[in-house]
């Protein structure tokens, strides 16, 4: 039999390994009561990546607009009555560049969209009541038939 002696000279020091320490472990705690053992990132505030995206909206929230803000003179500088559709095309083109800008939020802007749409649909139909179709229009089925030679 051959038996192999170590000598304590063949044997390499051992290398030591970093490791994770507390603080730049991810501090998210998952319902077991387990904390995450993926590195924290100082840009997230010490969350990894995966939880920073969980935990920022509610540590951010979005301020929201406000619908009762006094728009009017934005939008109604010279405008009355909108008795045309040339003043509802301009308060339309100022809705436009007021939601664009942020100043007004989508919902608010749609409902007014609807309202002056609802103020079009009005204008047809005075148009109709003040100047009233003369006559029924006759149609005239006897078309002329295509030549084929």
């Amino acid at each position: 039999m051959n038996s192999t002696t170590v000598s304590p000279s063949s044997i390499p020091d051992p290398v030591a390994v970093p490791g994770k320490s507390e603080i730049s472990r991810c501090p998210y705690l998952y319902p077991n009561g387990k904390r995450c053992r993926l590195p924290g990132l100082p840009a997230h505030f010490g969350f990894c990546l995966g939880h920073s995206q969980t935990i920022a909206p509610v540590a951010a929230p979005v301020p929201a607009q406000s619908d009762s803000e006094d728009l009017s003179a934005d939008l109604l500088p010279e405008l009355s009555e909108f008795s045309s559709g040339t003043d509802i095309r301009q308060f339309l083109a100022r809705l436009l560049i007021l939601v664009t800008k942020g100043r007004i939020s989508p919902r608010r802007a749609a409902v007014l969209a609807y309202i002056t749409n609802q103020l079009l649909h009005s204008h047809r139909a005075i148009d109709r009541e003040l100047h009233p179709p003369d006559a029924e229009q006759e149609i005239i089925w006897d078309l002329p038939r295509p030549k084929r030679d």
